[in-house]
Formats: C-alpha cells, structure tokens, sequence
C-alpha cells in the first residue's frame, strides 16, 4: 500500500494495482484480489489474443451479428469489407463493441465459444481469478476479474510490440478507417503509452495504463475510480519517485576464484531508490547445469535476488 503521508489525496478506487512491467514486481496494490466488474478494459484481452492468432492485414467481411452492437460503437455495416488491423484500433481507441463482436466471430465464430478462449488465455497469463463472458465488457454477473489479474494480462499484452503501438497512438489513420483515441492519459502524463479505459454503470470508471520513464515501465488499474485519471497519475507518480529498475546484463562480466563468470540471461530487479545494494559471489562446488557460482544480492541483511553464474568459456 501506499503510505497514507505519501498520498495526495485519499484513493478513490474500490481496487488498484501498479506493477512494473518486465518483473510484474508489485509496486502498490489495494483490494487487488477482489472480483469486479471491469467494463471496456475487457478488451484488452480480446485485442491480444487477436494480435497473437490472426493476420492484421487479413480483410474481412462484417458479420449480421456485429451491426448495432449496444454500447460504445464505430458503426460497422452489414458486409462492410473491413481490415482486422483497423478493426483492432477502432476495438482499443474508440473502444468497439461491434468491432469486439467483429472480432471474436471472426476468430471463433462466435461470442460465446471466443469467451471461452479469453478465460482460457487468461489463465495462461496469470489471471487465475477471472471469468469472460463477452469480448467488449458488456455487463453481465459472471464477467469479472480482479485488478491484480487485470494487470497481469496488461503486462503480458504490453510486452507485445503490436499491441504496445496500437494503445499508445493517438492518432490512426487506416486503410478503412480513422480514429482518435479517447485515452486522456496518453496526453496527461509524462512517457503514458497506454492502454484501455472502460465503463459502464456496474463496474464504474475503470483504467488500465502504463507509463515509463527512467528505462522502467509501471502498469496501473485502477476499478471503480471516478477520478481514474488523477488516481492512476498519483499512483505513477509514487512508483516513479520511489522505485527504479536495476538491470543485471548478461554481458556483465564477475569474478570468482579468478574464473571470469556471467548471468545466462539478462535479469531485471526492482528496487527502491533509497536502497542500499551489496552483491556477494559465492562458488559452488556442485551443479547439474555447470554452473561455477552463485550471485546474490542483498538489501540491507535481506536476500533480494541469486541467481547461478557461468564460466564465459562456455559460451
């Protein structure tokens, strides 16, 4: 939690979460397991899921069921010949109903069984807690999820080139279609480069984004907020003021009993900006994996982080 002294004014979501990007190490967290209604920002998953099964350039004719979509619309047509791409910006700038149902028939061939993907996929994100119904977020008992499932999926979806350009433009202007996002954070906070707003009278003002700056990205949900805007900046601003992203390259090189060592990947570890770091290299005298030592990190007498380093002879 946020300590009250570092908050600018009381939180106003019924539930909220931030977590930095790469670790989804979590930075704040309020009622962050509780299942609520999540409106628009539903189609965060149906966005990606689209993104990571179809062909963008793939042209498609609109289906009877897509036309007067209740709700948040960009007015597709019976037969209109249209592309998934724009029909992926009209679903996350201009949040689409009928681009929503467009899509999950077009990719299930109906609401129904693409729901059951979405809770699917959802799963394999991490969102053990959630449950869809439809792929736009319309109101129903049994469509939820939690803000900590919510921005699980928001990591997953924005570590995802396509999908990171589509909710961070603010203009489009497509083969068919043009659009003007109506995310205001892309244009009130500094380095905001996403992701979804949503609605309805159940699930009140809902918003899911992300913003980076200093090389780390902080992902915000914020359920139930009326001042979403202002809550999510205010959370942004915390996270950015008191956390930042240490980087443990793969290339760097150690030492250990006069053997030149190294991670076998690149590792990312979150850290306050107040902490204060020590390293400490340990050999190991057994391994399974050739492994010659052991790093760990330490804030203070607490372990942070280890992991096994390599000879760079075995590269």
């Amino acid at each position: 939690m946020i300590p009250n002294s570092e908050r600018a004014v009381e939180a106003s979501a019924k539930a909220e979460i931030a977590m930095e990007l790469t670790t989804e190490t979590i930075i704040t967290e309020k009622n962050a397991d509780s299942k609520l209604p999540m409106a628009s920002t539903t189609k965060i998953v149906t966005a990606i899921i689209i993104i990571e099964d179809c062909s963008l350039d793939e042209i498609i004719t609109v289906h009877d069921s897509a036309v007067g979509v209740e709700g948040s619309s960009i007015y597709l047509k019976k037969d209109e010949k249209i592309s998934i791409k724009d029909l992926l910006y009209g679903l996350m700038l201009r949040s689409g109903n009928d681009s929503a149902v467009a899509l999950a028939i077009h990719h299930s061939g109906s609401t129904e069984k693409f729901a059951e993907v979405m809770t699917q996929r959802a799963k394999a994100m991490g969102a053990e807690n959630s449950e869809f119904k439809n792929p736009s977020g319309l109101p129903d008992d049994n469509h939820y999820t939690t803000a900590k499932d919510l921005c699980k999926i928001a990591c997953h979806a924005m570590k995802n080139p396509v999908f990171k350009e589509i909710v961070s433009t603010t203009n489009y202007k497509g083969q068919f279609r043009s659009f003007v996002n109506k995310n205001k954070i892309l244009k009130s906070y500094e380095g905001a480069n996403g992701v979804k707003t949503g609605y309805t009278l159940k699930a009140g003002r809902c918003l899911v984004s992300s913003a980076e700056q200093n090389g780390m990205d902080i992902v915000c949900v914020v359920l139930n907020c009326p001042e979403m805007y202002e809550r999510s900046c205010e959370i942004f601003d915390y996270g950015f003021k008191n956390y930042k992203l240490l980087k443990l390259d793969e290339n760097k090189v150690f030492m250990c009993n006069n053997v030149l060592c190294k991670l076998k990947n690149t590792e990312n570890l979150v850290i306050k900006i107040s902490d204060e770091i020590t390293y400490s290299i340990k050999p190991l005298s057994e391994s399974n994996d050739n492994a010659i030592a052991e790093l760990e990190i330490y804030r203070e007498n607490n372990l942070l982080f280890t992991r096994k380093l390599y000879s760079i002879l075995d590269d």
